[in-house]
């Protein structure tokens, strides 16, 4: 039986040495991180690489339930894989343990992936808004105003060739095509 620790954090500029520290004290002899979204293949390559190394009798530890995903279904899915294979699983900071199959703890691994996945539509719906807020949905700025789309529209009608059109407006012939078949 070998402990294998598991650490991941969502961005790049997030720091991974706390969640090192713990699972190094804890015992671990082996490691997996990950430093990107969830959503990034990063995470989902040491995850994989996490589930094809643990074996029957291995303990994987994380520092939150969390760590294994961005959703409860993906946690879920990943304590269902390692519970086929006979992998426990430990989380140093919250109440929870494989190794005991008690219905608490069985109820407790649901909670926490709940609200893990509550806490992260919380997020997602806060950036909404505030992207909403501010009007900045990311993106390039628009060469043209509306003013001179519409110029553009009209000068398209009276004839005005699209080559001539991109150079008088310092913008692509294609960004031309774009307007005239809006």
């Amino acid at each position: 039986m070998s402990l294998i620790g598991f650490a991941r954090v969502s961005t790049k500029q997030q720091d991974l040495t706390i969640q090192l520290e713990k699972l190094s004290a804890h015992g671990c002899t082996k490691i997996f991180q990950g430093k990107h979204s969830g959503k990034a293949d990063t995470n989902k390559q040491a995850l994989e690489e996490l589930l094809n190394y643990a074996r029957e009798g291995d303990t994987v530890v994380v520092t939150k339930l969390d760590r294994l995903g961005r959703s409860l279904s993906q946690v879920l899915n990943t304590l269902d894989s390692f519970n086929n294979r006979g992998v426990k699983l430990v989380a140093i900071d919250q109440p929870v343990d494989t190794s005991r199959d008690d219905p608490m703890s069985k109820a407790m691994i649901q909670l926490l992936g709940m609200f893990a996945e509550m806490e992260r539509n919380f997020i997602v719906s806060r950036t909404s808004e505030g992207k909403a807020q501010s009007g900045n949905y990311g993106g390039r700025k628009p060469k043209l105003t509306e003013a001179q789309r519409l110029e553009v529209k009209a000068k398209l009608s009276q004839g005005v060739s699209k080559v001539a059109l991109s150079k008088e407006y310092d913008v692509s012939r294609a960004t031309i095509l774009n307007i005239s078949q809006s």
